[in-house]
Formats: C-alpha cells, structure tokens, sequence
C-alpha cells in the first residue's frame, strides 16, 4: 500500500491538499467530501476511509478549500454552504485522480459527509465526470437540489437512527432520486456516529455499496431496467 500527500491546483489560483493511499491491486477509487467545518484530518473519514482500503479501495482524502478560503470560512462561513464551489471541486479532483497512473484506470466513487454529500451528488450529476457510486453517511443530500434528480450513479444514504432531522431530510431527498438507491437507518446513532459500533457500521455499508458497484456494469442501463 502507498501513501502519499497530493495538491491540486484551482483555476483562479491557490491549490486544494489530499492525502492518496493506494492498495496493492486497488479494484476502486474513493474521493472523500467532508461535511461544513471539518478537513481532510477528519478522524470519522480517515477511519471509514482504512476499512474501505482494506477491502481494496483506493482512498483521496482532500480538502475543498484552499488555504486562503479556509481562513476566510473560518471567519465568515461564506464558503462551506457553498455546494457549487464544492462540487466544482470534487470535479477537479476527480480529474487529477482520472491523470494520476495508479488511479487512472479505476472506477470512481465519492463518498460525502454533512453538506459534503451535496457536493458529491452534485458533482456525480455533473456531465464532465464519470462517478459509478456514491456514499452519503449523516449527509445533506437535499441541500443538492434539482441535480438530485440528475444523478445516475447507484447512490446509497446512511443516516443515524437518532438523527430525527437529518433522516426526514434523507428521506425527501431518497424520493426525488431516479437512480438505483438505497436509504440504510443505522440504530442508535446519532449524526457524528460517534456511538460505539455506530462507524464501524457505516464503514460497512459503504464498503459493502462500493465493492458492489465500481466495475459494475452500466448504471444508467441498471436505471432503465427497473
């Protein structure tokens, strides 16, 4: 397995950080989306994203944010809502992975956490990249609006069984989505999975939905054969 750090550049300058790890005979390639106020050092994605690179997932934890933004949202919140610019983003993280030879070849995945799994679906609706699977845990998927009705990628929300709020809004979102899709309510979890067992289970799920679908076949035909 090789670690390494990565940078990718922005159009109007500036540069977003990542942390790649690829295992030996990677199947999969993950991009991480954290949540409103988090990072890349994100201890709850950094342990979803071990159990995904034992199961033979490549991983690219990145931040969203330039540095210069980072400081600003710190101050003002102006950027952490803003899903556009997020998913923006993720595109181009997506095609930094899609030019990097020990990813190149591999089906891509986004997983996103809070407002970063609107950034994910907005991204896998996107026509500029081809995403095969997405993975919501505590997410925000509403908050992605009309494009939710553009994802095409098999799409999974795991959402805490006591995180009332967040279900509803997980629900909402589930019935406005045309692709293939699962709704998973973990028990007694809240919204940070902080719960014993509760991240262990999402790590699961969110394993279990990658190894499922990257390399599958076409999910737009799966979309029209339901």
């Amino acid at each position: 397995m090789t670690a390494r750090p990565v940078t990718v550049a922005v159009p109007d300058g500036g540069a977003i950080e990542g942390d790649l790890t690829v295992p030996e005979n990677a199947h999969g390639a993950v991009l991480f989306a954290h949540g409103s106020g988090s990072s890349r050092h994100s201890p709850r994605n950094r342990s979803v994203a071990r159990a995904l690179q034992r199961r033979g997932l490549a991983t690219l934890l990145t931040d969203l944010l330039t540095e210069d933004e980072e400081r600003a949202d710190l101050a003002t919140g102006e950027y952490r809502f803003d899903i556009g610019l997020l998913a923006g983003r993720l595109e181009l993280a997506s095609r930094w992975l899609a030019g990097e030879p020990s990813t190149a070849v591999l089906p891509l995945g986004y997983f996103g956490a809070s407002t970063g799994a609107a950034a994910a679906l907005v991204a896998a609706a996107g026509s500029g990249v081809r995403v095969s699977a997405v993975v919501s845990r505590g997410g925000r998927p509403d908050l992605a609006g009309d494009a939710l009705r553009s994802v095409e990628a098999p799409t999974l929300l795991i959402v805490g069984g006591e995180d009332e709020p967040v279900i509803g809004l997980n629900q909402e979102a589930f019935q406005r989505m045309h692709c293939v899709r699962e709704l998973e309510i973990v028990p007694g979890a809240t919204h940070l999975f902080e719960e014993p067992g509760a991240l262990d289970d999402a790590a699961r799920l969110a394993g279990d939905w990658f190894t499922a679908h990257l390399g599958a076949g076409d999910h737009r035909q799966d979309r029209d054969d339901r």
